[in-house]
């Protein structure tokens, strides 16, 4: 069933932020992965959400075997707990510190009587808490606090296979993908999403983004497995399409400023207009916070 949500007002700072969401369906997400290496290895994923309303408000878990990479928003432990307690958590990966990636860190941590690791960047964010917009608490829950411990340069698998962390900064200073050798496989946190972007988080570095993306193309793989999107097996050829696009936009954007163009108008005949997101966000998620970083980036980097 669908739903318009109100107008949710939530104060802050002494400042009331009023909150709206466009029609989206009111409803836990049901949806299972899964995907096996030639070798037997195989990825289990769950996908939870308190909206169906895109990628951005569902949230995909994935193990394998007694790993867990990213625990899920807070908001949806019930179902993440269904989950994990198929089979016992030996240890939980975390890619970054925002909440819909280590939410139920904590939860699972007293679960399992286990430390989670987490990139070194994460580590004190997450033991003492971090405040976030209204919106996004609304879609995935609270941040919760965790005790963590660094990620080590090289982590390994049950069955002793390694797995390298890559810090790929951008989209948060810590985001740390996981990349795996021997299987060609990619988990990226935050770093795909899409091969092709409209919208930008206010703290977001776009720059950093198409750097950490130019990293990653350096590496051997084949399938990524993307939390908000889902398994892709041409996952490398999408990261390549992110790149290009990024290029793309940032070159036209520059050349419309060049031609006295403002930013507003720039977004519009690049991105399309302004969608309700764009004023419900409080300017935290919008098409012109991509224009603007598009207006940032030195080409000559990605030449």
């Amino acid at each position: 069933m669908k739903w318009t949500l109100p107008a949710i007002g939530k104060t802050r700072y002494g400042i009331t932020l009023d909150v709206r969401f466009p029609e989206i369906n009111l409803m836990p997400i049901r949806q299972r992965y899964h995907h096996k290496h030639s070798s037997g290895l195989e990825v289990d994923g769950a996908r939870v959400g308190r909206f169906d309303g895109g990628l951005n408000t569902n949230f995909i878990c994935y193990r394998i075997g007694g790993i867990l990479i990213d625990s899920g928003p807070s908001n949806q432990w019930s179902e993440v707990k269904e989950f994990v307690e198929e089979k016992p958590v030996k240890a939980l990966w975390l890619t970054h510190h925002h909440e819909d990636h280590s939410g139920n860190a904590g939860e699972i941590a007293k679960l399992y009587g286990l430390t989670p690791s987490a990139p070194k960047l994460a580590i004190a964010k997450l033991a003492r808490g971090f405040k976030i917009p209204a919106g996004q608490e609304m879609i995935w829950g609270t941040a919760g606090k965790v005790a963590t411990q660094a990620l080590a340069e090289t982590m390994l698998l049950e069955n002793g296979d390694p797995v390298i962390p890559i810090h790929t900064p951008g989209h948060a200073k810590d985001l740390t993908c996981f990349y795996l050798p021997r299987q060609k496989w990619f988990f990226s946190g935050d770093l795909y999403l899409a091969r092709r972007l409209k919208y930008m988080r206010a703290d977001e570095n776009l720059e950093l983004i198409m750097s950490s993306l130019k990293k990653v193309l350096a590496l051997d793989f084949n399938v990524v497995f993307c939390p908000h999107r889902g398994i892709d097996d041409q996952g490398y050829q999408g990261m390549q399409d992110k790149l290009a696009f990024l290029i793309t936009l940032c070159q036209d954007s520059q050349d419309l400023m060049d031609q006295g163009i403002v930013v507003d108008l720039i977004s519009e005949q690049l991105l399309g207009p302004n969608a309700a997101l764009d004023t419900d966000s409080q300017g935290n998620f919008t098409k012109a916070n991509l224009i603007r970083e598009a207006l940032q980036v030195d080409l000559d980097k990605f030449a």
